[in-house]
């Protein structure tokens, strides 16, 4: 069963192939119900990938034209074409739809769930549709990152486009469900931009009469089998799962989405004392990672045991849910899934971390004095001080009653908050380029090009010195790794790797036969990675114009990749990495502004290239 985009666990219907939305007038009122209509297929195909690929933010685009067949303002009749953004890297969903559309693109009406994000300074999605000659465009609700917000909006009406952003005209009962599909599509995106800090779930099964567990501690199983089949999709479509020390020891769990395939999410322990067993699934990392959160300092001993079974442990001067979430929010976390006890679930929600609610209710009793309930002591003794939950749904799954809702509304950002470029050409004396440091790190950040993630494709030669076609620097780094052994796995994973569909899964897929096969990995593997990665990246920066324009631009600041856990390519969390991806381009930078001699390029060896990084 597929998850909606309300995540209701609701299925969404198959693509549309060119059918017509029926209508009964042709008056502005059902002009504008239409619109709604499509904004909220646009939404519906914008959830598609969820539980495929890890979160990011949810683009969907709907191209349709008019009864008569005319893309100008009237009655929008005939679906021409749709798209979705796969994962992040990935073809925007702009163009998958007006390529699907082709000639019927011209005059047709595209209808956004959300703002494009010109993340890539190369402007794909706006491009598409000017260049594929649609003639309006509804546009659900605007970008919630600053740095994009309104970008798309200005690029497009100045090439002519006539823009409307659905809900700033006129408002109705139609609209307004439109709206709210849009919202709650990307609900984790805009959490994360309100709050700064992960769109966090709360799930739990409990019995009719409040109970997670038997006073022994028993819990297997509370809910029924299609309730643990729809936690699977709630996992996968969640950057990670967390779970307290009491989990792991009481349940020893997996926490896989066990959907045989796709995104697979990070599990997270967070323990105080480190008091956890030492043989625990979670523990097994060949599959997905586990990252353990502890307080500075607790048991060192056992902190090299997890880090020999390859466990990261992150320390914490206090360990709370607000300074883990604050950690994960720089580590890029869209959205996590607590699956905690009732002792962390109330510090959770103490903390203001949790977002929303899914409770599963199963028609049983089972009772104890002591027996644990899902949320723990928070402190209040009037039933006037309960927290109330907003925008509640009820759905029965198999025998259980699943109950969700909103402990904090959807962030509304719809009032429009100049962003910093927008105050700069205002006020000139306000700079958007202050700080002589440029962070960089997903690739929807203001300098999200920079990431070997970004989805520009590269040609350069193989090990033969024939040119090969790569849909992203990542591709092509995660692909050498397994060049030139001979070995069907490696070969089989070196096929898997050029035909990924997103450099996500190209990097899922390298990481994880390096991590179960060492051996695989060619044997010169950590004396080139360095000069791999540059061959890539420039590459890419030589061939696509606007990007070396970006990377100029930055002459005189610093540039960090801003990843807390790759210690390598990124600075680390406290600046404690090395940083070689920034290194990198700021080397690549000197040599496109002429500071190093056009010699110096390919055949520099990886110990000279290493040096050099250094001493930048």
């Amino acid at each position: 069963m597929a998850l909606s985009f309300s995540f209701g666990g609701l299925p969404i219907p198959p693509l549309i192939d060119r059918t017509t939305i029926a209508c009964s007038s042709n008056n502005t009122s059902s002009s504008h119900a239409f619109d709604a209509a499509y904004i909220k297929r646009a939404a519906e195909l914008a959830d598609k990938s969820a539980g495929f690929t890890a979160p990011h933010p949810n683009l969907g685009c709907v191209v349709a034209t008019t009864a008569n067949g005319s893309g100008k303002e009237g009655r929008p009749g005939v679906v021409v074409g749709e798209g979705y953004l796969y994962a992040e890297g990935t073809s925007p969903a702009e163009l998958q739809a007006v390529e699907s559309a082709g000639e019927l693109s011209r005059g047709a009406t595209a209808f956004l769930n959300m703002e494009p994000g010109d993340c890539y300074s190369d402007r794909t999605a706006v491009s598409a549709l000017v260049n594929a000659g649609i003639s309006r465009v509804v546009i659900g609700i605007r970008h919630p990152l600053p740095h994009l917000r309104g970008n798309a909006i200005r690029a497009l009406r100045s090439e002519g486009l006539k823009v409307d952003v659905l809900g700033e005209d006129i408002q109705s009962k139609t609209i307004e469900e439109a709206l709210k599909s849009c919202l709650l599509v990307n609900a984790p995106l805009l959490y994360r931009a309100a709050n700064r800090v992960p769109f966090s779930v709360l799930k739990y099964a409990m019995t009719l009469d409040g109970k997670i567990a038997a006073s022994s501690g028993h819990a297997s199983w509370i809910s029924s089998k299609k309730s643990r089949t729809l936690v699977f999709q709630l996992r996968g479509r969640s950057d990670a799962v967390i779970v307290g020390g009491n989990t792991v020891r009481r349940d020893n769990p997996r926490l896989t989405a066990r959907h045989g395939g796709g995104h697979l999410p990070r599990r997270i322990v967070m323990s105080r004392t480190l008091n956890l067993p030492e043989v625990a699934n979670l523990w097994d990392v060949a599959e997905v990672p586990t990252i353990v959160a502890t307080q500075r300092g607790a048991q060192k001993s056992f902190q090299k045991y997890l880090a020999s079974k390859d466990v990261e442990v992150v320390e914490f001067d206090i360990l709370n849910p607000k300074d883990v979430m604050e950690y994960f929010y720089d580590r890029g976390y869209l959205s996590i899934l607590w699956e905690c006890g009732g002792t962390l679930a109330a510090s959770a929600i103490t903390s203001g971390v949790i977002h929303k609610v899914h409770a599963f209710v199963a028609p049983k009793i089972i009772g104890g004095r002591n027996a644990p309930s899902p949320v723990g002591e928070l402190g209040m003794v009037e039933m006037s001080q309960a927290m109330e939950l907003i925008d509640v749904s009820y759905e029965q799954i198999g025998p259980d009653m699943l109950i969700s809702g909103f402990l904090q509304p959807v962030p509304d950002l719809s009032p429009t908050i100049p962003s910093i470029e927008e105050t700069s050409a205002v006020d000139p004396s306000v700079s958007p380029y202050e700080s002589s440091i440029i962070f960089f790190y997903k690739t929807w950040d203001p300098y999200g090009a920079f990431s070997n993630f970004s989805p520009h494709a590269i040609r350069i030669p193989d090990e033969n010195g024939d040119y090969f076609s790569w849909p992203s620097v990542e591709h092509y780094y995660q692909a050498q790794k397994f060049i030139g052994v001979t070995n069907s796995i490696a070969q089989t994973c070196l096929d898997e790797i050029k035909s990924a569909r997103s450099p996500e899964e190209a990097a899922r897929i390298g990481r994880k036969i390096q991590r179960q096969h060492p051996h695989l990995v060619r044997d010169d593997w950590e004396s080139v990675k360095i000069n791999i990665m540059y061959k890539g990246l420039k590459c890419k920066f030589s061939i696509y114009p606007h990007l070396n324009s970006m990377l100029l631009s930055t002459a005189g600041s610093v540039l960090v990749e801003a990843s807390p856990h790759d210690l390598f390519w990124g600075g680390g969390r406290d600046g404690e990495g090395l940083n070689y991806l920034g290194r990198l381009l700021m080397q690549l930078r000197s040599e496109f502004l002429g500071d190093f001699s056009a010699s110096h390029d390919q055949s520099t060896t990886h110990q000279e290239r290493k040096d050099e990084l250094n001493r930048l």
